[in-house]
């Protein structure tokens, strides 16, 4: 259950906000968003704030630029695109937490809207530095996270910062996030059917092994299948192996085996002589010739997991389920994105989270047919790990807010 105070507890008339929002979106050749999704998914919130007569001052990250400035990093994109979209002026500080930002924060009167530079470009971000949290602290009456992409970061914007400036809430976008996510975790309706894929088991084993008592089938594909394919005494040529987690991969498919959970790892696969694309032949996953490797699953597999994922209604996918960027190797996880829309409009809670996933389901047109598509990659696993969020964890219960 959702127990965090949100927005819609806070008093933000005449208030300073100090929104925490996930702005780290891909810039194109030209310098500019070349995807606003995660800031289209926050202007809710900001919306509403402005609405109730408050002030807003956002703040984010972008990119790694390691604790000083960088000019390919500088939130200047971003703050041209918010303009476009709240079609208002949105001016960007030149420092963070500095002088520029103190004195433009508290010019600000109800109804404007003001974005701090890139968070990173200070080494105390990422340190959580008391002292970084305090300035920005500084800055505002009041804190709103609605970085749900950030969460997962215990930095000085998600903890340091609401530990010291009261009170600190949800945004709707964290909210909702929250929710569709929690759903997967407290009594999903059944049949609950996980597809995962990616490259590596190593970076899934903690999301495949807490949601052992929850599925009811778990759909394997991706570079990852190999390693629980070789587990098993299968030929997977020259297929991507993570060797030191074999018995990792042995010792979940018994644990599996145990708790009565299917475990379907895709059956065929589609195989190539090289990664980069070329001639491509389908075969058994547990048979792919010496010197060929797995690219993505076959017919078969798409097939079957198809029936799987219409049948169910609970269905979470994450990573793709081949080389999913070259077009020729795109055929299952486009398959794969088509399937969890056709179970959604059987009445199926569908939840899309990862990068490539999240790219494969725009690809495929479905992206509004989807229950909820994730804006969070680590944070969404992490989360589906049932590890606890340090970004949540510092938000105030709805008790605490009301009290």
């Amino acid at each position: 259950m959702f127990d965090k105070a949100t927005v819609r507890d806070l008093d933000a008339q005449g208030k300073r906000v100090l929104v925490r929002a996930d702005f780290n979106v891909p810039l194109g050749p030209d310098g500019e968003v070349s995807d606003d999704t995660r800031i289209v998914e926050t202007l809710p919130t900001l919306r509403y704030l402005l609405s109730k007569g408050a002030a807003i001052v956002a703040m984010s990250h972008l990119g790694r630029p390691k604790g000083k400035p960088e000019p390919g990093a500088s939130l200047a994109p971003v703050a041209r695109r918010l303009s476009r979209l709240l079609r208002q002026d949105v001016p960007l500080t030149t420092d963070v937490a500095g002088p520029d930002s103190s004195r433009l924060a508290k010019g600000l009167v109800g109804g404007q809207v003001l974005l701090l530079e890139n968070l990173r470009f200070d080494p105390g971000e990422e340190k959580n530095d008391p002292a970084l949290a305090q300035r920005l602290a500084a800055l505002g009456d009041a804190y709103v996270n609605d970085a749900f992409g950030a969460a997962h970061r215990a930095h000085a914007s998600t903890v340091g910062l609401p530990e010291r400036r009261k009170p600190a809430v949800a945004g709707f976008l964290m909210q909702k996030e929250l929710t569709a996510l929690g759903a997967l975790l407290d009594h999903p309706a059944k049949p609950f059917v996980a597809v995962i894929g990616g490259a590596k088991i190593s970076g899934k084993i903690d999301v495949l092994e807490h949601l052992l008592g929850l599925v009811d089938t778990f759909l394997i594909g991706g570079g990852m299948m190999f390693t629980l394919v070789k587990a098993q005494g299968g030929a997977i040529g020259r297929s991507l192996l993570e060797e030191d987690k074999l018995e990792t991969a042995a010792h979940f498919l018994r644990r599996a085996q145990e708790k009565g959970v299917r475990v379907l790892v895709a059956p065929d696969c589609r195989a190539a002589a090289s990664p980069q694309g070329g001639e491509t032949r389908v075969v058994a996953s547990d048979r792919v010739p010496d010197d060929w490797l797995g690219v993505d699953i076959g017919p078969e597999s798409e097939a079957q997991f198809r029936a799987e994922i219409v049948g169910a209604r609970t269905v979470l996918w994450n990573g793709p389920m081949g080389i999913f960027e070259v077009p020729a190797f795109a055929s299952g996880t486009l398959s794969v994105a088509r399937a969890l829309a056709d179970a959604t409009k059987r009445g199926a809670h569908t939840v899309v989270g990862g990068g490539d996933s999240v790219a494969a389901v725009h690809e495929a047109g479905v992206a509004s047919h989807i229950t909820h598509v994730s804006t969070g990659g680590g944070a969404s696993l992490e989360f589906l790990e049932g590890k606890t969020l340090p970004g949540v964890q510092a938000l105030d219960t709805r008790v605490q807010a009301v009290s």
